[in-house]
């Protein structure tokens, strides 16, 4: 006998109930449901054979929103490139830290920089660290990086990459704002 959560005794069942398999996905948590889709993915996974290296050589720096598929949105497959994500997709130190690791140690060459519309970094400002020090009663040690115009910061951003002293491959960096109603990019240059 078995006692299925929300149930009011026991019941007679070998297995679990209807009643109990819904009550049980409701009460689940996200990390559970993604520890479940882990599994059934590694039941048909197959390893692909690569190495940390991505085959385009490219590292992708973009928000961490998640209205971006950048695999689907720049027609990327598995180990293509390098994502690097953030809140508003800013090149902070530790963006500098991964793109120096990647290029230096793992062979990319280009960097491609997505900032998006809507983006939430717009709508928050420095003070956000403030109020985290009076909640908190410890102020952050790093920067917010909000911003309210989009393409000026994705120049900010590529300029950062381009005189980084720890980056070799300053080249082929390009950056874009991508529009979260259109799908589409567009490149803001210079």
């Amino acid at each position: 006998m078995s006692i299925s959560p929300g149930s009011s005794g026991p019941s007679a069942s070998n297995g679990p109930s209807a009643g109990s398999t819904a009550s049980s996905a409701a009460t689940a948590s996200v990390t559970d449901r993604l520890v479940q889709a882990n599994s059934d993915y590694a039941a048909a996974f197959t390893d692909p054979g690569m190495d940390a290296r991505p085959v385009l050589q490219v590292a992708v720096v973009a928000c961490m929103d998640a209205r971006l598929d950048l695999h689907k949105a720049l027609g990327l497959a598995l180990g293509d490139c390098h994502t690097i994500r953030n809140a508003g997709g800013v090149v902070t130190d530790d963006t500098i830290r991964s793109l120096a690791i990647s290029q230096r140690a793992l062979g990319t060459r280009s960097v491609v920089l997505i900032h998006h519309t809507g983006c939430g970094m717009q709508t928050i400002t420095e003070d956000f660290r403030t109020e985290l020090e009076a909640e908190v009663g410890q102020r952050p040690t790093w920067s917010v990086e909000a911003f309210t115009d989009a393409d000026q910061d994705v120049r900010q951003s590529m300029a950062r990459v381009r005189t980084s002293p720890f980056l070799p491959h300053t080249d082929d960096v390009r950056g874009f704002v991508f529009d979260v109603h259109s799908g589409r990019l567009r490149e803001i240059t210079n």
